[in-house]
């Protein structure tokens, strides 16, 4: 029988700052501002808080990630062209 520790590492279902960066290949830094709101025109990406450290729920990396393609996209003056 697996541990339970074992699973939750094996499903990767929180991720650490580092593995987001990894994801949106970008620094952990960048990663860092995304959570503290200070980055211009993208939501704050929800991440738990575990002392000193941060992490993100899987599930919520991916709807952050969709909701700001959405944003993106209807911000786009491309889109706004194309609707006129």
């Amino acid at each position: 029988m697996m541990s339970t520790r074992w699973q939750a590492s094996a499903s990767h279902d929180v991720l650490t700052v580092t593995e987001v960066a990894d994801e949106l290949r970008c620094s952990k830094a960048h990663v860092h501002n995304l959570i503290n709101g200070k980055v211009r025109d993208a939501r704050p990406l929800p991440a738990l808080r575990l002392g000193r450290r941060r992490v993100v729920r899987r599930a919520g990396l991916e709807a952050w990630i969709k909701a700001n393609e959405h944003a993106t996209i209807r911000s786009s003056p491309e889109v706004d062209a194309a609707d006129a």
